[in-house]
């Protein structure tokens, strides 16, 4: 009767999961075909793209010449005048040019927007990647928490058998087989919760995979356990020279530079060169050569311009060595949460899961010859249980670690410049 209880419980839990959502399941998913899934269709990403390769269009727009004008003008006598025939009719073309190196200027400027944009686009990428091998590892650990408590309900089932048994036979009371029974339905509870967090999960990886949030996914395959990192000097070295976000303030110090050159050359005149030809209905024709310049009189404005773009620059300097110090910080602190939870890791697989094993083998021996009660074999079980998802979380945590230390230190992500 126990054994059938617990069959229709688990199987209802299972049954409450499959859902129509008319995509086929994703099977055989990987780690590392969830990653370039997701830098060749994540939308963001693909916006953040296209807005870069918009940039670069700036360059030949801010390094061009005004576009020159032509105007026509006629003249006659006010009275008696031959109009629109004038007596006197002017074609001008004028040609307006900046100032020497105003042109470069401006399309170094654009360069370093677009440049800045490319940057963003890189921690864009690499953020991707992190919330995808998070998400891989979080849903890959709820799917083997699944599994384990599913498969732990074989172990009640022993241990309420073995209830019944001894229940039977008069020398157990018949408190042991309800509390287990109730543990079966505190089992069964948790793995609807669990069950709706794996639902919650798939969404999530989904949605960055750029797949509707109910599209199915199957078992993940085991991801591969990461390996040592580099000393923390290497680390800190590589990532003052990869990540996205210090050369992305970098690339603005370098911006301000150029700004403040700029604002420097606004008091130098732009000039227009022009030629005017002139048809006179009496007299012969003529051309006319002209030159104008503006006059940057306003000397108070120029030079608030040149101080506002000198703070500027003392704020990105500031910017980029504040990007530097938390960068140096990320690393530092992924580093050490990885190298944690490596060597909690290896505590629980050596130490933790034999003593837990152990424990539940000496109880319920001992309570088969009436040496221990239920309470303590299930005390005994529940610590194994924990003891095993404890290893999952920590795998997973292990994982999710390696990749935030991937982020912090700025390795780019080899489809992340296709």
């Amino acid at each position: 009767m126990f054994a059938w209880i617990l069959a229709a419980t688990f199987s209802a839990t299972t049954s409450a999961t499959v859902v129509d959502s008319g995509f086929l399941p994703v099977t055989n998913l990987t780690l590392a075909v969830a990653t370039e899934t997701a830098l060749r269709e994540n939308e963001q990403l693909k916006s953040l793209r296209a807005k870069w390769e918009a940039m670069q269009e700036r360059l030949a727009q801010a390094g061009a010449l005004p576009n020159p004008m032509l105007s026509y003008s006629g003249m006659d006598l006010a009275e008696g005048g031959d109009w629109p025939d004038t007596s006197e009719k002017r074609v001008m073309l004028q040609q307006a040019f900046p100032w020497f190196g105003k042109r470069k200027l401006r399309e170094q400027i654009a360069a370093k927007d677009a440049e800045a944009l490319r940057h963003e686009l890189d921690a864009l990428s690499r953020d991707l990647v992190m919330w995808v091998k998070e998400g891989y590892y979080n849903l890959y650990a709820e799917q083997q928490v699944i599994a384990i408590t599913r498969a732990e309900a074989l172990v009640l089932q022993r241990l309420a058998e073995t209830a019944q048994t001894l229940y039977s036979t008069g020398t157990r009371e018949q408190t042991d087989l309800i509390q287990a029974q109730t543990e079966v339905t505190l089992l069964s509870q948790n793995l609807l919760e669990r069950l709706a967090r794996e639902a919650t999960l798939k969404a999530r990886l989904n949605t960055l995979l750029n797949r509707r949030a109910d599209a199915p996914i199957s078992a993940l395959e085991k991801p591969p356990e990461p390996v040592a990192s580099d000393e923390a000097a290497t680390l800190f070295e590589q990532a003052a020279a990869d990540s996205p976000e210090v050369r992305a303030a970098q690339s603005q110090v370098e911006r301000v530079e150029l700004e403040r050159r700029l604002m420097a050359k606004e008091s130098a005149p732009d000039y227009r060169l022009g030629l005017e030809y002139r048809d006179l209905r009496e007299n012969d024709n003529m051309m006319m050569f002209t030159v104008s310049v503006d006059l940057p009189i306003w000397f108070e404005k120029n030079r608030a311009a040149v101080r506002e773009a000198e703070k500027m620059l003392h704020s990105s300097e500031a910017a980029r060595e504040s990007a530097k110090r938390q960068n140096a910080f990320d690393v530092q602190d992924a580093s050490f949460r990885l190298d944690s939870s490596r060597r909690m890791l290896a505590l629980i697989r050596r130490e933790l899961t034999p003593q837990a094993e152990a424990r539940l083998n000496a109880h319920e021996a001992a309570y088969r010859t009436g040496k221990a009660d239920f309470m303590d074999l299930l005390e005994s079980e529940r610590f194994l249980l924990e003891t095993k998802l404890m290893a999952v979380r920590t795998e997973a945590e292990l994982g999710m670690q390696a990749a935030r230390l991937e982020r912090a230190v700025g390795t780019l992500p080899a489809a992340a410049d296709k």
